[in-house]
């Protein structure tokens, strides 16, 4: 055991003092070691060498949840860190040349491990010492004010322009191109052909503003997807179609067919979301009588309309336009379509401009942008407050621990787990959350991430430069704080887009008895590795048929000795690493399982793909759908809320 106090007496200059100090030191020693001593232990971890054992019965000692294993130099560690926020995860671990399996995944962690304790060094020394006026400058001169490219510099660059501040209120961003000429087309996603159908004529673009690029592995969000489609359509008609994904879901489509908006419709700064572009046929007259009417002197109101607005191979120009409530498009000069912002996606994370499809463009000019990075997003000083900070850790041991993994710029995400089911758990002594961030790679996202950790007190840094393939640090980092800051008896893992019903998530895991360890969630049975696609899992990361049985990421539940003996393989080099880490975490408890028997309870109430009434966990919600769930919940009714 350490002596936490003989530095102190040894800094004493005077001897009398120093031998009256280390005399009360031994008396004071001898009555700590008595009053920690305790029983042996009724449950051991297998394999978890020189860890404290863990108590699981409630029975045992009136304990609910097992003591917290070297609780007090844990709890000094932490308060060590910077702000106390840092994960006590050692990263260090990842340079051993004993690669414990997933060797070259193991390197690729090391390396973002040494990376991120540079990034997060720098980020200490930027908040210690404040910016001068020079480097200040500079800061705010890093963005253009405006983006100009040619046809073939936009091409050299992927078909895509990159804007570094992302819009402003007033950023538009001009297009001159030309839609190419329809051509044959048997892709599926589009139509489906029998055999020996003729394929169908195609002509269309997308033009899309995206987001910073997620850690999940995924695509960017569409911040907005603008889909014209010339030929091609299901209807047989020219059409437009707007939309929003984010994390593979997408929202409710804007769509326009040449018909204008409802008079009922909102609009968007005071204009329609869909202008009319065709004729209404049943309107129309003969030549014969068109004539008639004109030799007598009847005049007919006539209606302004205007054909589609883009043509094969006839070039126009293109207009986008950020309003108070939207995004504008006006093509030659008229106003085409409107689309209204939508939660959860800023202004200033639309940091790219793609075109795609049958297009050729001619140039690409952006203006009124943002010169430098927003510090702070308006609603993020509105959300700034006192009433969303976490307590402290109690000094007793949880029931459970709920760790949910975030991206460093995912703050509307945050904010809506905190107002919604995270609040509930801070009312509870026996339930404790905190989020898991990994390092971005934008010094500005990292500030306010620290700025954030700091004033609501739920943010644990796991200081590696983020990846979709080493999320699985984080959830390693999350049975570690559930183990050793937490003592929790049960550890959790959830996203930030995952809403939890946390009550009914613990009355699910107390039907099985505490003595028993457990593993529960939306279980995969015997799934086989994706070889080929996005998806692709090669025969050296993979080598097996199927994987072990595996719950869904998005949300399950393990006992705490499972997740000790996780963490003391990580710590001892033995732990196999893979970047799908649900997997891994299914790997991790087969492992397990070997030396002490495991109940698995799957349950498709922890549902991964979205939404079902009377759920455990509902995924891939959007702030205002989880805000929606929250009302639900509270009137008493667990029902899913189908919008974005």
């Amino acid at each position: 055991m350490r002596r936490p106090l003989a530095g102190a007496a040894g800094a004493s200059s005077r001897r009398r003092a120093l031998q009256g100090c280390a005399a009360l030191f031994f008396l004071a020693y001898a009555l700590f070691a008595l009053l920690l001593w305790s029983p042996p232990p009724l449950t051991t971890i297998p394999g978890a060498a020189g860890s404290r054992p863990l108590h699981l019965d409630d029975d045992a000692g009136g304990r609910g949840a097992p003591a917290r294993p070297s609780r007090h130099a844990h709890r000094e560690t932490l308060e060590a860190a910077p702000s106390g926020i840092v994960s006590g995860l050692d990263l260090t671990r990842l340079n051993s040349s004993r690669a414990g399996g997933g060797g070259s995944l193991r390197q690729v962690a090391a390396e973002a491990a040494a990376s991120g304790a540079r990034v997060f060094a720098d980020l200490e020394n930027a908040l210690s010492s404040p910016l001068d006026a020079s480097d200040s400058s500079a800061e705010q001169d890093r963005c253009p004010h405006s983006i100009v490219l040619t046809g073939d510099e936009f091409r050299a660059r992927g078909r895509a322009v990159e804007l570094p501040c992302g819009l402003t209120l007033g950023s538009y961003i001009t297009v001159a191109a030309t839609p190419r000429r329809a051509h044959p087309e048997r892709d599926p996603k589009i139509i489906l052909l029998k055999e020996g159908d003729e394929p169908i004529m195609v002509s269309q673009f997308m033009m899309e503003l995206q987001g910073l690029k997620t850690v999940d592995g995924e695509d960017p969000p569409r911040i907005l997807h603008f889909n014209p489609r010339l030929r091609g359509d299901w209807s047989g008609k020219p059409a437009i179609e707007q939309n929003t994904c984010y994390r593979m879901q997408w929202g409710t489509p804007i769509r326009c067919e040449g018909w204008m908006s409802r008079a009922d419709e909102e609009t968007v700064d005071g204009m329609v979301k869909c202008e009319k572009w065709i004729q209404d046929e049943r309107s129309t007259e003969s030549t014969t009588s068109w004539w008639l009417n004109r030799l007598i002197g009847r005049t007919k109101k006539a209606s302004l309309d205007w054909p589609y607005p883009f043509v094969e191979d006839r070039m126009f120009l293109l207009t986008l336009t950020a309003g108070l409530e939207g995004y504008h498009v006006n093509v030659d000069g008229r106003h085409v379509t409107s689309f209204p912002y939508r939660i959860g996606f800023g202004l200033e994370d639309a940091t790219g401009l793609s075109l795609n499809g049958d297009l050729d463009v001619q140039s690409v000019f952006a203006g009124t942008l943002p010169t430098t990075h927003p510090s702070f997003a308006p609603q993020k000083q509105l959300e700034m407050s006192p009433i969303w900070q976490a307590p402290p850790l109690p000094d007793e041991p949880a029931e459970i621990f709920i760790g949910i993994l975030s991206a460093g710029n995912h703050f509307a995400e945050r904010m809506a787990v905190r107002k919604t089911w995270m609040s509930a758990a801070h009312r509870s002594s026996n339930v404790v959350a905190r989020f898991f961030v990994a390092l971005h790679g934008r010094n500005e996202v990292n500030l306010e991430l620290k700025k954030e950790a700091e004033f609501f007190g739920d943010i644990v840094i796991v200081p590696f430069m983020d990846s979709y393939d080493l999320v699985v640090l984080k959830t390693v980092a999350i049975c570690e704080y559930g183990v050793h800051a937490v003592s929790a008896k049960y550890i959790m893992k959830c996203d930030d887009d995952n809403f939890v019903r946390i009550q009914s998530v613990m009355a699910e895991v107390k039907k099985i008895p505490s003595s028993k360890s457990l593993y529960i969630g939306n279980m995969n049975y015997r799934h086989t590795p994706m070889r080929d696609g996005k998806w692709a899992v090669t025969y050296e990361e993979w080598p097996e048929e199927v994987y072990p049985t595996y719950a869904n990421g998005p949300g399950y539940v393990i006992s705490s000795d499972i997740a000790d003996s996780i963490v003391s393989e990580f710590t001892n080099h033995k732990l196999r690493l893979f970047k799908m880490e649900d997997v891994s975490m299914g790997m991790w408890v087969e492992r397990f399982n070997k030396s002490k028997p495991v109940v698995y309870v799957h349950s498709v109430k922890f549902c991964q793909f979205g939404c079902i009434d009377d759920y455990y966990t509902a995924h891939y919600q959007s702030p205002r759908q989880m805000l929606c769930l929250w009302d639900k919940l509270q009137a008493g009714r667990p029902r899913c809320c189908n919008m974005r």
